[in-house]
């Protein structure tokens, strides 16, 4: 817009980020929150999945449908409506008086949020000039992971000190201020003439199978993985999702257009993003579960280790942008792969020691990776698209990245259960008179329950909180036994979750051969 002068793309870059900081913080925030919702409405582990479930499914399958609503409706209507749907459903969430009212909430928040975050990049991508691209791609990368990475503190800040529906109210300011900036600085509509067929058939199909692959996933560990109901969901799931891809080659106006991984350079990039959605989401999932059930940790203090990475974010986004615009992509990209690898490298040394600090800084470490891959990623793959095809290509880079993160951060749960188990059986099956650290920690453990003269009043071991009194040899040998006991699962525990940060550094490290194929050029047409 003329009136606005050359300070317009900032206008509409703030703009697109208000959506995109709000909504992917509200795919992380709630996850702190969800032991009291399940007090305050009594349920259990299977619905209150649903809660990160149905996000996760609505926002994956939403984010192909973004270039359709763009296309007949114009970015200024798509973003008002969209982010008017947001605000709806937050507050819905918020007030929800029962469990199927904050499941719908959620589903449509993950709905809306599946919309908003590729138009926001696809926006600023095309009100830059293309030797600015790398530092939009920084700015708008700011929110992205910036958000994720502050959500647990947040959210565990409002459930310790309010109440957990204020997780959902948060994210309303900056919601209506969106609202309000959209009509001013959005465009309009720049196609004319007829709109084109949406892609029901295609929708319907891409919707079963996120729905039926992330539930058998969440039930897998619970029902048994040969379970006949989780033996549906991925048989469904393996049908839906080959009708969907013979589906999208077959029809003429595709949700997905195949082509676009025909260009080496998009599919390298596609590849990496996979990996980059299960990283950060990953380690988002991680971090938290290890240091309040390994360590200790309250909601608060498990979101603060992630604070120090967050804030450094807000400088090294801005300088990685920049370099995008002189480096070449695949540079960048494989110095964040390696430092995010590094990262979690070190993360699978951790122990019930490892001081706050040593923590935040290895978190730090890896996020400064996130920022060097996610300007040239976004950047790099979009670039050797042509004008018609950057709202798909948009839509379709941020599908396969919100899908990793969605199989992602099930997976390395999963992964991390199943080892856990591992060990612990394990290091139960070690535990017999020939293995002398055993005989050693029980001695010592019974000659201190008979030092201290026995137990507590409230048949708690002495060191475990209280005076003790007399207790007969069978008895101590028993609290020996049952201190021995927690402390082999909370050792198997954490190697369950050091597992499951190797194997994520694994996977970086694995992605770095296809962020080379971002330095092919697509053959010019003809």
């Amino acid at each position: 817009m003329k009136r606005w002068g050359p300070n317009y793309r900032w206008y509409v870059t703030i703009t697109a980020m208000m959506g995109t900081i709000s909504t992917v913080l509200s795919s992380t925030i709630v996850n702190v929150a969800l032991p009291d919702i399940m007090g305050t409405f009594g349920m259990g582990q299977d619905k209150a999945q649903l809660i990160s479930t149905g996000f996760l499914a609505a926002m994956t399958g939403t984010m192909l449908i973004n270039a359709w609503l763009v296309d007949s409706f114009g970015q200024r209507a798509t973003f008002s409506g969209t982010i008017a749907v947001f605000i709806v459903a937050s507050a819905m969430g918020g007030l929800a008086p029962s469990e199927p009212i904050l499941i719908l909430a959620r589903v449509l928040q993950g709905g809306a949020a599946g919309v908003l975050q590729p138009l926001a990049m696809v926006t600023i991508f095309q009100v830059f000039p293309p030797e600015r691209r790398g530092s939009a791609m920084g700015i708008y990368g700011i929110g992205v992971v910036l958000a994720p990475a502050l959500g647990p503190t947040i959210g565990g800040l409002m459930v310790d000190n309010f109440n957990w529906r204020f997780v959902f109210f948060l994210v309303l300011p900056t919601c209506v201020a969106g609202l309000f900036l959209s009509a001013l600085f959005m465009p309009r509509r720049a196609a004319s003439g007829p709109r084109k067929p949406f892609d029901w058939i295609g929708f319907a199909l891409l919707s079963v199978f996120l729905v039926v692959l992330l539930n058998g996933l969440s039930n897998g560990q619970r029902h048994g993985w040969r379970s006949h109901m989780v033996l549906l969901n991925f048989t469904l799931a393996a049908v839906s999702g080959l009708a969907f891809v013979a589906w999208e080659t077959w029809t003429a106006a595709p949700m997905l257009n195949l082509a676009l991984f025909r260009l080496p350079s998009f599919s390298g990039a596609s590849i990496v993003a996979i990996v980059f959605g299960a990283g950060i989401f990953g380690s988002t999932y991680l971090v938290p579960i290890f240091v309040q059930t390994i360590q200790g940790y309250t909601a608060t203090r498990s979101g603060l280790v992630l604070m120090p990475a967050g804030l450094i974010l807000t400088i090294a986004f801005p300088i990685a942008g920049r370099l995008t615009d002189k480096l070449p992509a695949d540079v960048m990209i494989t110095a964040g792969l390696l430092l995010f690898a590094w990262s979690s490298l070190l993360m699978a040394g951790l122990d019930t020691n490892t001081p706050f600090w040593s923590l935040a800084v290895w978190i730090a470490l890896g996020r400064v990776g996130l920022s060097l891959i996610m300007p040239s990623l976004n950047a790099g793959a979009l670039r050797a698209l042509p004008p018609q095809l950057l709202g798909q290509g948009s839509g379709a880079l941020n599908f396969v990245r919100q899908l990793g993160g969605a199989i992602g951060t099930n997976l390395l749960a999963v992964m991390s259960e199943r080892r856990g188990q591992l060990y612990a059986h394990a290091f139960a099956a070690s535990q017999d008179t020939a293995n002398p650290a055993t005989v050693d920690l029980l001695r010592q453990l019974l000659s201190y329950l008979l030092a201290e003269g026995g137990v507590a009043e409230g048949g708690v071991a002495p060191g475990f909180g209280a005076e003790s009194i007399g207790l007969a040899e069978g008895q101590r040998l028993g609290y020996a036994l049952d201190y021995l006991g927690r402390m082999l699962a909370a050792q198997a525990a954490m190697m369950g979750y050091r597992d499951g940060f190797l194997l994520v550094a694994i996977a970086f490290v694995v992605a770095i051969p296809p962020a080379w194929l971002m330095r092919l050029r697509p053959r010019p047409a003809g």
